[in-house]
């Protein structure tokens, strides 16, 4: 017979241990993400089965207005999730924590897959045993929060578009996204991967998307603190080009095709107009690069062009951030890097390096530009809320909301 036991002071390798190796692994869950999230307060929780650990939750706690607080599981608890006498006493003894603590609610978000496909092949046949997962959940008293289709309308993303393992990435991409590829190899554009050394430029060129598509995303304080907390597995890549060698490699070209347009008989017509429009199309390259040297000087250095953040966690890797410079774009840096990335992940043991969240309705830009590298769509199942007082909980679902719409979400 089961004998289960509460923990909330669960020791660091223990923990990640048992995460790492989990069937639902995933990066929010591990140790070091609560002091990602350093203005939140958090606990390490979990449960024992005859002295084995069989379940963890990594709390986030969020204080509320009144002396209130919320607690969160972002993709958690980890566990067997269609073991319901281990999630009933999981969350039973998780809520008397949350009483002392003043929480008007539990929050999670399991990282249940309910359906998997490519984007071209856009279905609702969400898995047979999704109403299994959802009759466990009502049963322990936790109360779903819908098929959410838009990223604003949850803490985590339900949808996300995600690269699994393969042999060789650059055989499963599509024709166009290997032609990009080509381009920028034709730019000689090249990727590093480094590490908290490669903050600064990497911060510049997310400073540069920020005010390109006006939003707030993260300052160099942040990836300088992920990279800290993350220093074994915390990867940037950045995608760098020389304007100044790509000038004078240029302008050396158009020499050697003047100089055999000049060593060409006049008969020879058909060359001549292959000549003519290789020159035509230097002369072009030309143009590009010296407009652009006038604009970034004319030193003989590399610049940075385009970047990630990634973090590699157990056989899992998520792309956090990404970051270029708009006048890069004909460069087609992006491409090149990303596979990169999901070369470095796999090299690394990973089953799959996740792009990121996309809306529900796979019309979005981030879904289209996504959809350059064969991603399989992940959804996931959705919030849940499990009250600790069940009277305070309509209200506290009301004021919830509010604080969420004014604040933009976690």
């Amino acid at each position: 017979m089961s004998c289960y036991t509460f923990a909330i002071n669960i020791e660091k390798n223990e923990f990640n241990e048992f995460v790492e190796n989990h069937e639902y692994c995933n990066l929010l869950q591990g140790y070091e993400w609560a002091k990602i999230k350093s203005n939140w307060d958090h606990l390490y929780t979990g449960v024992y089965e005859n002295g084995k650990l069989v379940c963890t939750g990594m709390v986030l706690i969020r204080r509320l207005p009144m002396g209130f607080t919320m607690f969160y599981l972002p993709r958690g608890p980890i566990c067997d999730y269609k073991n319901e006498n281990l999630l009933d006493f999981y969350f039973k003894n998780l809520k008397k924590v949350a009483k002392k603590k003043r929480a008007l609610f539990i929050k999670f978000d399991p990282a249940i897959h309910i359906n998997d496909y490519k984007s071209n092949e856009y279905n609702l046949n969400r898995y047979p045993e999704t109403e299994t997962y959802l009759n466990i959940f009502k049963n322990i008293g936790a109360k779903h929060q819908g098929y959410v289709m838009n990223i604003k309308d949850s803490i985590q993303p339900r949808f996300q578009s995600n690269v699994y393992y393969s042999e060789d990435v650059m055989e499963t991409l599509p024709k166009h996204t290997k032609r990009l590829i080509k381009d920028a190899d034709r730019k000689d554009v090249n990727i590093i991967h480094g590490g908290k050394e490669l903050v600064d430029e990497f911060s510049r060129l997310v400073a540069l998307t920020e005010e390109r598509k006006q939003v707030s995303l993260r300052n160099k304080e942040y990836f300088n603190h992920l990279m800290e907390t993350y220093p074994d597995t915390g990867v940037i890549f950045l995608a760098k080009c020389n304007l100044y060698r790509l000038s004078k490699n240029a302008h050396d070209r158009k020499i050697e095709i003047e100089k055999e347009i000049k060593n060409t008989p006049e008969n020879a017509k058909k060359k001549l107009r292959r000549l003519q429009d290789q020159i035509q199309s230097v002369d072009k390259d030309i143009n590009e690069f010296d407009e652009m040297l006038m604009e970034f000087g004319n030193d003989d250095k590399e610049i940075s062009i385009a970047g990630i953040l990634s973090i590699q966690y157990g056989n899992t890797c998520e792309m956090l951030y990404a970051g270029m410079d708009e006048r890069f774009k004909k460069f087609m840096p992006q491409y090149k890097e990303y596979v990169e990335n999901f070369k470095w992940a796999f090299e690394r043991g990973c089953r799959w390096s996740n792009m990121g969240g996309v809306e529900g309705t796979l019309d979005d830009g981030l879904t289209k530009f996504k959809d350059n590298f064969n991603p399989t769509i992940n959804e996931f199942i959705g919030e849940f809320d499990y009250p600790t007082w069940k009277i305070l909980f309509k209200p506290s679902q009301i004021a919830y909301k509010m604080m969420k719409s004014k604040q933009g979400g976690e």
